[in-house]
C-alpha cells in the first residue's frame, strides 16, 4: 500500500490531484476554526470548555458534520449538513413528484437540472439554520449553563451580519466540495464530511483518556477497531442475483448472451436511517425547550435527553430498523428493475420475466434488509450504551462516524486504484 502511495504521488497528475485536495480540505478546515463576525471568540471558547457533555446535545449531529464548527459558531459553522438534507429532501421528492421522476430520466441534463433545486434548497436551508442558532446564541440557550456573552452586539444589523455569513459558508463549502470532484480525487462533498468528523477523534480520544484512564481508553480503541472491522465487513456484503441476457440480432451483428449479476448490498440505505432517527429523536428535546410543560420537560429529561437509557436505546433502534425499511422501499423500485431488465432482454434464471421477477427481487430485497437494518441498529446504540464506561465522555466511534469514513475511505480508496490501474500501477488493493 505505500508503494502504491508512493506511485501515486511519483505520476504528475494524480500528484496534482491529491495536491489539489489536500489544499483545499486544509482550508475547510481553517473555515471551520474562523469565527464569524461578531462572535466573542473567548466567550465561545469558556461556554464549551464549561459546558456539559448534554449540552446542545439538540445539535449534535450537526456539530459532527461540522467537526465541532457550529458550537464555535465558526464561519462553516453549519458545515456540510444543509446540502445533505436538502439532497434528502429532493431524493424523496423525486418519487412522489412526477415532474422531478421525469427529470431524472432524462439522464444527464435532468441529473444537473436537480442538483440546481438541490442548491438552492441547501441555501434556504442555511438561512433557516443559521437564524435559528445565532437566535439561541443571542438568548443564551445554545449554552444554557454558561453566562458569558458569546453576542456582544445583539443589534440587528450584526445579528443579520453572522447569519448572512454563516449562509455564504454553506455555499463556499458546496463550491469546495464540487471542486474536489472536478479536479480532485472524486467524492468532494464526501470527503469534507469525512475530514469533519476524523478532525474530532483525536479531541474526543484525549477527554476519553483524561477523564475515564488509560485502561479505559484501551479498550475503546479495541472496541473501536472492531467495530470498523464489522463495518468494512457489512459495507462490503452483496447479495448477487445473477441475471442472463438474450441474445438478440440488430442489423448484422448479435448482442446480448452474456451473464451478469444484480448487486443488492446487506446495508442498501447507507447511513440515512440514523439521521432520519437521530433528528426524529430530536424533536422532544426541542418542544421541551419552546414548551413550558414541567411534566414533559421532566419526561424528556429522565427518558430522551441522555443515550444510555434503555427507553431511549429501545426507540433509537427501532426507529432505525423502521426508516432502513422505509428508505429502502423508496429508492428501490423492483417493478421498475424488472421492467428495465424485461425490455433489454435479460432475465434472472429459473424466474419469469416481468411481475414474477418483481416479486422475487422484493421477496430478496425484504430479507436482506432485517440484518441491514439490525447492523445499523447495533453499531448505532452500542456506543451509546457504553457511555457510563466512557464517563460519559462521547464514543469516538460513534455509528454514524464509522459508517461515514468507513464508506468514503473505502471509496476514495477505489477512486485512486483505478487511476493508478490505468496506469499499469499496482494498486492500493493488490
Amino acid at each position: 500500500m505505500l508503494t502504491a502511495f508512493t506511485r501515486a504521488f511519483r505520476t504528475p497528475d494524480l500528484r496534482k490531484k491529491l495536491l489539489f485536495t489536500f489544499g483545499i480540505v486544509v482550508l475547510f478546515r481553517i473555515g471551520s476554526v474562523l469565527p464569524a463576525p461578531g462572535v466573542s471568540y473567548g466567550a465561545v471558547h469558556t461556554c464549551l470548555s464549561t459546558a456539559s457533555t448534554g449540552a446542545s446535545n439538540v445539535y449534535s449531529l450537526i456539530n459532527l458534520f461540522s467537526g465541532g464548527a457550529l458550537l464555535q459558531l465558526s464561519i462553516f459553522a453549519l458545515g456540510i449538513m444543509p446540502y445533505i438534507t436538502s439532497s434528502i429532501i429532493l431524493q424523496l421528492l423525486v418519487v412522489v413528484i412526477p415532474r422531478l421522476e421525469q427529470l431524472k430520466k432524462e439522464g444527464s441534463a435532468g441529473e444537473q437540472k436537480i442538483t440546481q433545486y438541490t442548491r438552492y434548497l441547501t441555501i434556504a436551508l442555511g438561512i433557516l439554520q443559521a437564524t435559528g442558532i445565532v437566535a439561541l446564541a443571542r438568548s443564551g440557550r445554545l449554552f444554557p449553563d454558561c453566562s458569558a456573552q458569546i453576542i456582544p452586539d445583539t443589534s440587528l444589523f450584526r445579528i443579520a451580519t453572522i447569519v448572512i455569513t454563516m449562509t455564504a459558508g454553506v455555499g463556499v463549502i458546496m463550491w469546495l466540495g464540487e471542486l474536489i470532484t472536478a479536479r480532485g480525487i472524486g467524492n468532494g462533498m464526501s470527503l469534507l464530511i469525512f475530514t469533519s468528523i476524523a478532525s474530532r477523534l483525536p479531541s474526543q480520544g484525549t477527554a476519553i483518556l483524561q477523564v475515564a484512564g488509560g485502561v479505559v481508553f484501551t479498550l475503546v480503541c479495541l472496541l473501536g477497531l472492531a467495530i470498523v472491522v464489522f463495518v468494512i465487513l457489512v459495507e462490503q456484503s452483496q447479495r448477487r442475483i445473477p441475471v442472463q441476457y438474450a441474445k438478440r440480432l440488430i442489423g448484422r451483428r448479435m448482442y446480448g448472451g452474456t451473464s451478469t449479476y444484480l448487486p443488492i448490498k446487506v446495508n442498501q440505505a447507507g447511513v440515512i436511517p440514523v439521521i432520519f432517527a437521530s433528528s426524529l429523536l430530536q424533536l422532544p428535546q426541542l418542544v421541551g425547550q419552546v414548551w413550558n410543560n414541567k411534566g414533559f420537560q421532566d419526561f424528556e429529561t429522565r427518558y430522551l435527553s441522555k443515550g444510555d437509557h434503555p427507553l431511549y436505546l429501545a426507540t433509537y433502534g427501532l426507529l432505525i430498523i423502521f426508516f432502513t425499511y422505509f428508505y429502502v422501499a423508496i429508492t428501490f423500485n423492483p417493478t421498475e428493475v424488472a421492467d428495465n431488465m424485461k425490455k433489454y432482454g435479460g432475465f434472472i434464471p429459473g424466474i419469469r420475466p416481468g411481475r414474477p421477477t418483481a416479486e422475487y427481487l422484493d421477496h430478496v430485497l425484504s430479507r436482506i434488509t432485517l440484518p441491514g437494518s439490525l447492523f445499523l441498529g447495533v453499531i448505532t446504540v452500542l456506543p451509546l450504551a457504553l457511555l457510563n464506561l466512557t464517563k460519559d465522555q462521547p464514543f469516538p466511534f460513534a455509528g454514524t462516524s464509522v459508517l461515514i469514513m468507513v464508506g468514503v475511505g473505502l471509496e476514495t480508496v477505489k477512486q485512486i486504484e483505478s487511476q493508478l490501474m490505468l496506469r499499469n500501477y499496482e494498486g492500493f488493493l493488490r
